[in-house]
């Protein structure tokens, strides 16, 4: 659906629900139940959109999983300052899904894109670590790259961007050190 949605507002086309089933090819009931209304749409379809894409990341990069995970935080950083409203919006509604879900509200379940690119950057040192060695990591670069991290760096800590990359680069290369030495 968000595939879809992206499509529809790259041609210019204002969003229905209706118009993202039909073009998904999926009914409306399925388009609803994702998706309750436009308004939560329309804050994950233009970074379905923004996504950095993993071959032009990794074009030329070695097998190094530091240089190759360093990558993926830079083309994730670099689609996080061009969306960082929309950013900020989904990670609201996260947020307001976890208070309204007891009062029976649904909200859509966050999409985790970066988790891929992840396991790609690590795909070819995956005999470097331990197969829970390496599910551990890939989950704690998970939150160190990110919206989550944006914003701790940006409103917690209140770090510059220069000061934000050097932690993140040294707990990338802290996180997979640890990571090949075991568990």
């Amino acid at each position: 659906m968000l595939e879809a949605a992206s499509r529809l507002l790259k041609q210019g086309c204002k969003l229905s629900i209706e118009e993202v089933a039909e073009e998904a090819r999926v009914s409306r009931a399925t388009a609803y139940r994702y998706f309750p209304n436009v308004e939560m749409l329309l804050v994950e379809a233009p970074l379905e959109g923004a996504m950095p894409d993993a071959t032009d990341i990794f074009r030329g990069a070695s097998d190094d999983p530091v240089e190759r995970v360093n990558r993926v935080d830079a083309a994730l950083h670099e689609m996080m300052a061009a969306n960082e409203q929309a950013l900020r919006m989904m990670l609201a509604q996260s947020l307001q899904r976890g208070v309204n879900h007891e009062a029976g509200i649904e909200y859509p379940i966050r999409q985790n894109r970066r988790t891929a690119l992840i396991e790609e950057a690590l795909a070819p040192a995956r005999e470097q670590f331990q197969p829970n060695a390496l599910e551990s990591l890939t989950n704690a670069l998970a939150v160190m790259i990110g919206t989550e991290s944006m914003v701790a760096f940006k409103d917690v800590l209140q770090l510059n961007e220069s000061r934000a990359e050097d932690i993140r680069r040294w707990a990338i290369r802290a996180l997979i050190d640890a990571a090949r030495e075991g568990p």
